[in-house]
């Protein structure tokens, strides 16, 4: 599908679903591409001569890193959006002298926040907008719309604690694993995205983004904000981690430990037992009446004897 937002030279502007023949007769344009048939794309390669290398990273559907790649007339940006799974969608992003265009296989809600907002403003303020200020807002929402993940992670790592006496250790701790699996997924969204900001602010070739420094700059603050609260979460899923594995393993100790001290006390048990059910017909104590009793009652003396000795020493704590 594609869809065409377009400023004439005296400032009206017309939204349509095709290309103009002649862009230069527009003060500036805004063609989006959304999973485009192949004849909306020989169009587009037709009327702005994007470079084929360009061309092919967009019809690429392999997830690429984000990237910066300046050509003759055009520079090329690859962008990555996410969404509530965690799942990227590539944003690619061409930035001509008085256009932009984005190519995209997947409805992206960046892209129809962006343009209904353009949408609104076009009666009262377009004078304000240029195909900058819409790139601006593009790398603003998609980096603005990974807070809402990272605040979720981070209440999921708060719900661990709570449901410390409810759930057992090994349920937590596939809970936990699984956090910081979306974690390092978010992280290598989030670190690309920041070195792109990084080349895109320290750029010599791009004249708009230097006049409009401190808006750009504001969003690569925004991914070191992001980037250090991966990192901090990161560091919370290591230390519970480490806390689970820790208190199982002293719940491993002390069931031992108990399965040891009744194996204890039984072995003299056991001892007397063994004795006493060998076959032999010339045996002290066989032939005395209480002798049944008496072992019987010996048994358990040291058989108590040792529990409360045990007890006494806290090996049942």
């Amino acid at each position: 599908m594609l869809q065409s937002f377009l400023i004439k030279q005296n400032g009206e502007k017309e939204i349509g679903k095709s290309i103009p023949p002649d862009p230069t007769m527009y003060q500036w344009m805004w063609i989006d591409l959304t999973d485009p048939t192949d004849a909306e794309v020989q169009t587009l390669t037709k009327t702005f001569s994007f470079h084929p290398l360009a061309i092919e990273d967009c019809i690429n559907h392999t997830i690429q890193r984000p990237k910066l790649d300046y050509y003759h007339d055009h520079t090329f940006f690859i962008v990555h959006a996410l969404n509530q799974n965690l799942k990227k969608d590539e944003l690619s992003i061409f930035i001509g002298e008085n256009y932009i265009v984005t190519f995209h296989y997947r409805d992206l809600q960046e892209i129809n926040q962006v343009w209904n907002k353009l949408i609104s403003v076009a009666s009262h303020n377009i004078n304000k907008w240029n195909h900058y200020v819409v790139f601006h807002h593009l790398l603003d929402k998609a980096v603005d719309n990974y807070f809402p993940i990272l605040y979720e992670l981070e209440d999921a790592l708060d719900e661990l604690g709570e449901k410390r006496r409810v759930d057992s250790n090994e349920k937590q701790l596939d809970l936990l694993f699984n956090i910081k699996s979306q974690l390092i997924s978010l992280r290598h969204t989030i670190n690309p995205m920041r070195d792109l900001l990084y080349r895109v602010l320290n750029s010599h070739k791009l004249d708009e983004v230097i006049e409009r420094k401190e808006y750009f700059s504001d969003i690569y603050d925004h991914l070191l904000k992001l980037s250090e609260m991966v990192d901090s979460n990161r560091e919370i899923t290591n230390d519970l981690r480490d806390s689970y594995l820790s208190l199982t393993a002293h719940q491993q100790n002390k069931i031992m430990q108990t399965l040891t001290v009744i194996t204890t006390i039984f072995m003299p048990l056991t001892f007397i037992a063994g004795i006493y059910g060998m076959n032999f017909d010339y045996m002290p104590e066989l032939k005395w009446d209480i002798g049944y009793f008496l072992i019987l009652s010996l048994m358990a003396t040291i058989g108590c004897s040792m529990y409360l000795w045990f007890k006494r020493r806290g090996w049942f704590k």
